[in-house]
């Protein structure tokens, strides 16, 4: 072999072992950013465990106590949260009909996080109502459902994109 096809083998090798060497650690430092944002998808926010399982710490007469009074505050809720709910769909509705009209959707969706938000403060209040006759190690136990994590909310990762920026006009 001639000096000149040894010095183009050697700069080929080390082009190569600095190639392999750089993809193995992008793999490794991948794989670590990879597994993190497993186990934080994992984790879901708010509460760390079920209602049920909460209540399952509780002395039983306190547990009956607390899951009546819960359900009765539920109950007392409902009618807010179902307006809600009924103010939505016809906002919905009025917005995929031909006959859109801007300002009776934007009052229906103002009646719909009002009505929200008086069932959620309904519920809330008889919760600190509730946790203020407990003893204190009830209360930790059952402080968790103040988070607001409920039945229909997604993890993190599963929340909607933000909205991309507006491009930018270019000034005259």
């Amino acid at each position: 072999m001639t000096s000149r096809t040894l010095k183009i083998a050697l700069a080929v090798s080390v082009a190569l072992n600095l190639f392999a060497g750089a993809a193995a650690v992008t793999t490794f430092v991948g794989r670590a950013k990879v597994e993190k944002q497993v186990a934080a998808a994992q984790t879901p926010p708010g509460r760390s465990a079920s209602f049920r399982q909460l209540l399952g710490q509780m002395d039983p007469q306190v547990r009956e106590r607390v899951r009546t009074t819960l359900r009765a505050s539920a109950m007392a809720a409902r009618p807010d949260f179902e307006q809600a709910r009924a103010a939505r769909r016809q906002a919905v509705a009025l917005s995929g009909s031909p006959d859109f009209d801007a300002v009776k959707v934007k009052a229906l969706l103002d009646q719909s996080r009002s009505a929200e938000m008086r069932g959620r403060a309904r519920l809330e209040a008889d919760a600190v109502q509730l946790l203020s006759t407990l003893e204190a190690g009830d209360r930790k136990a059952l402080a968790q459902i103040l988070s607001r994590r409920g039945r229909n909310a997604r993890p993190q990762s599963a929340a909607r994109p933000a909205a991309p920026a507006p491009a930018a006009t270019p000034a005259q």
